[in-house]
């Protein structure tokens, strides 16, 4: 089952806009990230939901989308994400915050996976302006803005073929295409 989650869960940036995740259903992942392992047991961090039509539309614009697809501006009307769940660590987090942010971010997806929606971790965004829009706390930082959804859009797994590229690309039919490094390269003998 744990096998089957994770092949499943991938990276989505296209969504049914109007398929709605529910408070409770953020609540519910958060929950998740609160049993998750935490370094030095310090449980840093805290997120903010975002579920409301209307700050889905605020925080859009400080969205960076897909680096790679540098021709693609992101989802338009219709396939953006229904919400929105920023993490935030103290502005003096031990160096370990990066590790529990992954940890934390991965195991909400995981579960959002398993909900039958997906989503993509952003980690490049107008921090600043995100933090005045939402008037979030001075001395919480973002690490890392995770967007969900229903996904809209197919994802294809490949094996790597040339060892410098792995830039992940779409197809004339809009299906997203991920090369991945095989097991032979990952495991050293």
């Amino acid at each position: 089952m744990l096998n089957k989650l994770v092949k499943s869960n991938r990276s989505y940036r296209r969504f049914q806009e109007s398929a709605r995740i529910s408070r409770e259903q953020l609540i519910g992942l958060v929950e998740l990230a609160r049993f998750s392992p935490s370094a030095a047991n310090l449980q840093n961090l805290r997120f903010y939901l975002i579920d409301s039509p209307k700050e889905c539309e605020q925080i859009f614009p400080h969205l960076k989308w897909a680096a790679y697809l540098n021709y693609w501006d992101g989802p338009s009307a219709g396939e953006r994400p229904s919400a929105y769940i920023i993490i935030l660590a103290p502005a003096n987090a031990t160096k370990f915050h990066h590790i529990d942010t992954g940890i934390a971010a991965q195991t909400m997806l995981l579960g959002a996976t398993e909900l039958g929606f997906g989503g993509c971790m952003m980690a490049s965004l107008d921090k600043t302006s995100i933090q005045a829009a939402f008037f979030l706390p001075p001395e919480l930082e973002i690490s890392l803005v995770i967007a969900l959804g229903k996904p809209v859009e197919t994802v294809v797994i490949e094996d790597v073929t040339d060892q410098d590229d792995i830039e992940y690309w779409r197809d004339d039919q809009g299906v997203h295409h991920v090369p991945k490094r095989t097991l032979s390269e990952l495991i050293l003998e």
